[in-house]
């Protein structure tokens, strides 16, 4: 419940501001690819500015989504590993103590003892 109370604590306002900042850079810009000329038409997009703002910011999540990924693989590798040798050992010990009874149900019963 925390949760959802402080996520929409967090993006409630931030996707007011997102709305605004869209409403407020509606003009069209031209983006040049062409260094050498940028009057080039067919190295240019024109859009509006807001959707250069949001392409600049999906691109930015995106490559740091990517790179935490990147660097987090050797622990999800250390997981896996000790998560296969925690299998092994379990599987291990269910196999002994199967064993282990076996063993206690082949034992003679033991005697009882009466009192004199």
């Amino acid at each position: 419940m925390i949760k959802r109370i402080i996520a929409l604590a967090v993006f409630v306002p931030l996707g007011i501001v997102l709305i605004m900042l869209s409403v407020a850079n509606r003009q069209a810009v031209t983006l040049a690819l062409n260094p050498f000329d940028p009057a080039d038409t067919l190295l240019s997009v024109t859009l509006p500015f807001f959707v250069f703002l949001f392409a600049a910011l999906i691109t930015g999540m995106i490559i740091g989504s990517l790179a935490t990924w990147f660097k987090q693989g050797k622990h999800r590798k250390q997981v896996r590993a000790k998560t296969s040798e925690a299998v092994k050992w379990r599987t291990e010990a269910d196999r002994e103590k199967a064993k282990a009874q076996q063993i206690a149900a082949a034992l003679p019963a033991p005697e009882k003892r009466t009192a004199a």
